[in-house]
């Protein structure tokens, strides 16, 4: 085991954390870190639960004095989104993410870090290992595969669970605590096209970079530039000039992240004008996201390639590119700054007989929600193309009394001698599908600073570590003077 954070504190918090940052735990693969949980849960005599559908529950009795606080249920899911820029060597499917600490943040070395929700996890493994920490009888859940469609909180019984609080450590704001966050879906457009293998031939590479990305949910307010329409509107503005032909398109890792880079392998007649119009196009999107992403830049470069779309099938692509589509659709009528609704063009992917357009889309509207579903449908079936909606997940609404937000709000006050901030998240949590899976669930999310979250800039402030842990012990401490 590495030992890059073992000077830090909290130092329980800071062991799980590299501890599990050293199993490869990106979704769809989690059987490992699964069972590293049963194993702490063994090791220690606690009782556990493992499904199905590879969720973790461990449960630990009431520290002496708590035994009349009602149990709680603390969760984060064990997944994480996998990013890594194009010249980092990494295999998620076997490589631990190597750790390092700058200017008094932790971050991993050219990849996503995974404290979304790795911490979570650390609190919950650093809290159940304690024998002198108070609290009440615990429920700790830690489910699977929350960040491709929340299909383990999606399959979790729950009578395997008693409580009826809940506290979710998944936010990424230290000092906010979030009482409602939005639904949403995945959405899978396809294009159906013919890639004819050819003897090979000179081609153009055609490259987005320079992009910031991030969080499809926590910063679409911030209408960051999307790789993959970056792409398309440079595909559109050299089709309308030239004769191109596409040969292969790319771009995006995951739905639920803004798309850093994109890419296109084209055959183009013209290389000299192709070159004016790409110059023109870079000085047009440096001018509109001269804010939010200064850096971003077009590269060419030439290729060999050995298949090719027709002129008739690239043009369907290209204007895909163009109408799907992409960022903030609408803002919340009754929270000021919210996003309401918006959609992410977060992958595109070019196979032998198709093209894909993979999106994250979000509301806090059920209503809006399905009217985006509509649009896509209803532009698929124009187009002689599909649309699948999956992966659907529930809005989890505000509640007007809530006794563990209470208590949370009480015991900041107490430590800080200011008001917590109460907030709404365009961002999908399993909050809301516990809302609907549980009777009468009481609920709050929490957690210390992290920046850059699903993209290899994410980092997660120590300080806030430790400030957000000591009010975890804080609210695990006081609670029995609330029942």
């Amino acid at each position: 085991m590495s030992k890059i954070l073992e000077n830090l504190e909290p130092k329980n918090v800071m062991h799980f954390f590299e501890r599990i940052s050293e199993i490869p735990r990106g979704s769809k693969n989690e059987k490992q870190i699964s069972d590293y949980l049963v194993d702490f849960a063994k090791e220690r005599g606690l009782e556990y639960i493992q499904d199905n559908s590879l969720n973790v529950i461990i449960k630990k009795s009431a520290s002496k004095g708590y035994e009349h606080v009602p149990s709680m249920i603390i969760q984060g899911h064990m997944d994480m989104v996998c990013e890594k820029n194009q010249d980092t060597i990494h295999d998620f499917e076997k490589d631990g993410i190597k750790l390092q600490v700058e200017n008094g943040w932790i971050k991993a070395t050219g990849t996503t870090l995974g404290a979304d929700n790795g911490i979570a996890v650390a609190f919950a493994l650093a809290l159940l290992d304690s024998k002198t920490l108070e609290h009440p009888e615990l429920e700790v859940l830690i489910t699977s595969d929350e960040e491709m469609g929340m299909t383990g909180a999606l399959a979790l019984d729950p009578s395997l669970l008693k409580s009826n609080i809940l506290i979710n450590i998944d936010t990424e704001e230290e000092n906010e605590l979030y009482v409602s966050c939005s639904g949403g879906a995945r959405g899978v457009y396809t294009v159906p096209v013919n890639f004819k293998t050819v003897e090979s031939f000179e081609a153009w590479h055609l490259k987005v970079r320079g992009l910031q990305g991030g969080h499809s949910g926590c910063d679409a307010h911030e209408q960051r530039a999307n790789s993959n329409k970056i792409l398309g509107r440079t595909l559109l503005e050299l089709d309308k000039n030239l004769d191109i032909q596409i040969s292969e398109v790319y771009g995006g890792a995951k739905e639920n992240a803004i798309p850093r880079e994109a890419d296109a392998i084209i055959k183009i007649d013209n290389i000299e004008k192709a070159k004016e119009i790409i110059n023109i196009c870079n000085e047009t999107f440096r001018n509109e996201y001269i804010v939010s992403d200064k850096d971003i830049r077009l590269e060419l470069v030439k290729v060999e390639a050995n298949k090719i779309l027709s002129k008739e099938d690239t043009k369907k692509v290209i204007n895909t590119y163009v109408l799907h589509p992409n960022g903030v659709k609408g803002m919340s009528m009754d929270i000021e700054g919210l996003v309401e609704t918006s959609l992410n063009l977060g992958v595109v992917r070019s196979e032998d007989d198709k093209v894909t357009f993979k999106s994250a889309l979000r509301s806090s509207v059920l209503s809006k929600k399905i009217e985006m579903i509509n649009e896509l449908k209803a532009m698929a079936e124009l187009c002689n193309c599909t649309f699948e909606d999956l992966a659907n997940y529930p809005a989890w609404s505000y509640r007007q009394e809530s006794k563990i937000r209470d208590i949370f709000a009480d015991v900041y006050k107490n430590l800080h001698n200011k008001e917590i901030g109460i907030k709404a998240i365009h961002a999908g949590l399993e909050c809301g599908l516990f809302d609907e899976k549980f009777d009468n669930i009481d609920m709050i999310s929490f957690g210390p600073n992290i920046k850059g979250a699903h993209t290899p800039e994410e980092r997660v402030e120590i300080k806030s570590i430790q400030n957000v842990w000591n009010y975890f012990v804080a609210v695990m401490k006081e609670s029995k003077n609330y029942f």
